[in-house]
């Protein structure tokens, strides 16, 4: 990426952290921050960055997340995988009763991160994974429990198609494999893989 000066910058390499590491100035460290901001893994950032997790280790990916790549995870096969997530419950108060689980997977602007370049707007995964957290009262609810979730798994001829339409449980019941277990989407995914390639 070009600079006002005009001089190309390379970030470097990421250090993996330990939680130990003291900020400079304050009686804190690394772990003090993560547990100061993503203790509540209800929150639906959070909660989406573990389900990328949950799926980037049961595909053996390798490697750490990158914020604005045009795909979320690669598995060891090289199928390249986007995941999405959603649940019953919220952090916050819900007068209303559980959330209607939705998905959306609009067009993007593909970021390749080797490259420091957009790759164009369109669909850039092979497959596509969504994640249902599926408890539905609070004293049951464990995020870490991946029984607790349920995986439905599509191409990306089938995202294609849905063109950036909201995405409903009915609809994935119909349309997507799954729900799978955590243990069976390698399996899922690229089985998946083999018939996303469309023109698009």
């Amino acid at each position: 990426m070009s600079t006002a000066g005009g001089s190309e910058l390379h970030p470097t390499a990421v250090t993996e952290l330990s939680g130990d590491e003291q900020l400079t100035g304050i009686d804190a460290t690394v772990l003090d921050f993560w547990r100061w901001a993503m203790s509540d893994l209800r929150m639906n950032n959070v909660r989406g960055y573990l389900a990328e997790f949950v799926v980037a280790r049961a595909v053996g990916a390798t490697g750490r997340r990158v914020e604005w790549d045009a795909y979320d995870l690669v598995t060891s096969s090289g199928v390249k995988v986007e995941v999405k997530a959603s649940g019953y419950l919220q952090a916050w108060r819900q007068p209303n009763g559980v959330s209607r689980p939705t998905f959306r997977v609009p067009q993007t602007n593909g970021w390749d991160h080797a490259q420091g370049a957009t790759v164009g707007k369109g669909w850039h995964a092979d497959v596509y994974v969504f994640c249902l957290h599926t408890a539905q009262e609070h004293d049951n609810y464990d995020v870490l429990d991946t029984r607790q979730w349920d995986f439905y798994v599509l191409p990306r001829r089938a995202i294609i198609r849905q063109d950036g339409r909201s995405i409903s449980l009915t609809w994935l019941a119909q349309h997507a494999q799954g729900p799978v277990t955590v243990a069976a989407l390698p399996a899922v995914i690229e089985a998946n893989a083999e018939s996303s390639e469309v023109s698009q």
